[in-house]
């Protein structure tokens, strides 16, 4: 077995051709990038990569006619690596996992009404900043930023007495929630 040795750096007279041919082919190269990517920024970050590892071996490609190929083998390569390296954040398993009791919804309509009747009456009993923030965030679906513009405070104030709200509905015995 043979230990790999790293290429040594290119010249100075390299860097002049690398850097005209990546101002000459930049558009084309990123466009082909982009088709690789979602993103726009991944696919410049993809490119800047692919340009490095072109620039590492630039004195060892010996046909420049072909470069473009080369920077394009080089993208697929670098994004088939990203690809494989992706963590997966989903595991399969066996069993499903139940959800609990408490959370599935009533299938009678009459109990979903008195769920979210329940629920009002209990929206209703908070103290007034507070049923301001839960009505805000949830029944009108704006953001955290956005209930803090609409209302005056911080946003920490509204993360705040959010929290303090959804502790006081856990707790309220009305709600059949709670039990």
């Amino acid at each position: 077995m043979t230990a790999r040795t790293s290429p040594p750096p290119p010249r100075a007279t390299s860097y002049a051709s690398f850097a005209s041919y990546v101002q000459a082919r930049r558009p084309v190269l990123l466009r082909t990038a982009r088709s690789l990517t979602n993103d726009p920024l991944d696919a410049e970050d993809l490119l800047q990569t692919a340009l490095a590892r072109t620039y590492v071996h630039w004195d060892r490609i010996a046909d420049h006619g072909a470069l473009d190929g080369y920077v394009r083998r080089a993208l697929v390569n670098t994004r088939t690596s990203q690809w494989r390296r992706r963590r997966v954040e989903e595991l399969p398993s066996e069993t499903l996992p139940e959800p609990r009791e408490h959370t599935a919804a009533p299938a009678d309509p009459a109990e979903r009404q008195a769920t979210r009747d329940a629920l009002w009456r209990a929206v209703l009993r908070l103290p007034d900043r507070q049923r301001a923030i839960v009505v805000l965030r949830y029944y009108e679906d704006l953001s955290e930023a956005r209930t803090a513009e609409l209302l005056g405070v911080s946003v920490g104030t509204v993360k705040s007495a959010l929290s303090r709200a959804l502790v006081k509905l856990r707790e309220d015995p009305e709600l059949p929630l709670a039990r």
